[in-house]
């Protein structure tokens, strides 16, 4: 049987890089990546999706709902 990966849904695009769905996640799944929106923020990518446990503190903590946890097929 294969185990499901939890995949974060980050739209980068309203991303403002403000790092609290980083420091809020228990598992350590997120980081500051290096590319850049329109806006000009380094935006939020996975960095350990194996670790997500969704608990999609990070979806509660994001001021701008940017990212959310979705479930993977």
């Amino acid at each position: 049987m294969s185990k499901k990966m939890k995949l974060h849904l980050i739209e980068g695009e309203r991303c403002k890089s403000c790092g609290l769905c980083v420091a809020a996640c228990p598992r350590q799944t997120l980081g500051i990546g290096a590319n850049l929106n329109r806006q000009g923020y380094a935006y939020v990518v996975q960095v350990a999706p194996e670790k997500c446990i969704k608990c999609n503190i990070c979806r509660i903590v994001c001021p701008d709902v940017a990212i959310g946890v979705i479930q993977a097929s």
